[in-house]
């Protein structure tokens, strides 16, 4: 029988915040790929339809909740009535087989649809309120951070993309290692295989003899936008034709600019705000080299798309990004938030042509056999090919055909003696 899989996240393309959108969008589109029935129901977007057919991917975006709201917690609460809305409904039509959710902002959606009509969860956090923060410090933050630990709690199994994203729902949420898997992101190599003349785009930012460092995040505190700012500096008085390219949005973004006017480097840093993703791929393409400087990285998509663009990345040693950029074979690695070892690793690609070189042709080759979207939509598929065998052991009565045995973690499966959500 086909998979009948739901999906809920609050952004997919052309809503796109951050890499949980193109993730999303990925695995769906491998997934429908192999003939399964994948519906996203997601938040609404400008000019979108409410349901639509793309690359054989059912999205359905909420359109119902338009009415203002007050604050963040109140909008996200409406849209997980609406997202309820959708999702029931398509069950109602034709039931689900099983059912993913993608970090905090769909948990009370996900949540009543297993209580409700009993579809099996798995969940992938792709990042942590408390890791973000660097710690819980407020009452918003401590309610994201129940939140995140429900999602996890109610799983039947919790997909993560790093060992170091596995490591930190141990520390804060107690998920037992036996119910994570590590299933990390990927890219599509081939998007970057076209013909494509750069003079005409390097002139609309750069003369024919500058270097080009790019960068390709939200405009917020941990991505680490500003410790680049303090390398340009170092690497302008040994490469004064460099140009700085950042690309993204946030509500850190003024404070960027202030910061690069007050180092007196407003004239090589273009702020670019958002981008489209054709011209973002081009954007790689003319770029001698990609920064990505987080200090919290759960995982770093944006290393994974220079790769695959086959532009030498240097990268801060943080989160998942150890993962996959090994120093000095398939990027540089630099000591997370010190703006002098990011400037010298920079400069180690710009000074190096040789050393750039062989950067990225054994980072591609990685991505390549490694970090593409068919081999982890096949791996995610069978996730769910695991807990479908479990959930059908179990039966809907939560009775197991084999003999009891002691139930020693909190899981997604009928547990006795559950805590209650503030026994953190």
């Amino acid at each position: 029988m086909k998979k009948r899989v739901l999906m809920l996240s609050w952004e997919y393309p052309p809503r796109v915040i951050g890499g949980l959108a193109r993730v999303v969008a990925e695995l769906s589109k491998q997934m429908a790929a192999t003939g399964c029935e994948v519906h996203v129901v997601t938040a609404d977007h400008p000019n979108t339809l409410e349901h639509a057919v793309e690359d054989g991917v059912n999205i359905h975006r909420v359109k119902t909740v338009t009415d203002p709201t007050p604050d963040f917690l109140t909008w996200v609460n409406r849209l997980n009535f609406g997202l309820l809305t959708h999702a029931i409904q398509l069950h109602n039509k034709a039931p689900f087989s099983i059912m993913h959710a993608h970090d905090w902002m769909v948990t009370d959606a996900a949540w009543v649809m297993k209580a409700g009509f009993g579809i099996p969860l798995v969940s992938t956090i792709h990042a942590t309120e408390a890791g973000r923060m660097h710690g819980i410090h407020n009452e918003l933050q401590r309610y994201i951070h129940q939140l995140e630990w429900r999602l996890t709690f109610e799983s039947w199994q919790v997909i993560v993309n790093s060992h170091h994203m596995h490591s930190e729902l141990q520390h804060l949420f107690h998920v037992p290692p036996d119910k994570m898997v590590i299933i990390p992101n990927g890219t599509n190599p081939e998007i970057f295989d076209f013909d494509f003349d750069p003079a005409q785009m390097r002139a609309q930012y750069a003369s024919p003899t500058d270097k080009i460092v790019l960068f390709v995040g939200r405009m917020v505190y941990e991505k680490g936008v500003q410790v680049l700012l303090h390398a340009a500096p170092k690497i302008l008085s040994n490469f004064p034709n460099t140009r700085f390219i950042m690309v993204g949005t946030g509500g850190y973004l003024d404070d960027l600019k202030h910061q690069a006017a007050a180092l007196n480097i407003s004239d090589r840093v273009s702020f670019l705000g958002y981008v489209s993703d054709a011209d973002l791929r081009r954007l790689y393409k003319i770029s001698d080299v990609v920064a990505i400087p987080s200090l919290y990285e759960p995982f770093g998509i944006v290393a994974l798309e220079g790769m695959a663009a086959r532009v030498p990345v240097v990268t801060s040693d943080t989160g998942g990004l150890t993962d996959f950029v090994e120093h000095m074979t398939t990027g540089i690695t630099t000591y997370t938030g010190d703006a002098g070892s990011l400037a010298w690793g920079l400069l180690e690609v710009l000074r190096n042509p040789d050393l750039a070189r062989q950067l990225q042709l054994d980072a591609y080759e990685k991505v390549r056999t490694i970090y593409n979207w068919k081999v982890l939509a096949k791996r995610t598929l069978e996730v769910y090919d695991q807990v479908l065998a479990e959930a059908a052991e179990i039966g809907p009565e939560g009775v197991s055909s084999r003999p009891p045995v002691p139930v020693a973690r909190s899981s997604g499966k009928p547990v006795l003696n559950r805590p209650a959500a503030g026994e953190l």
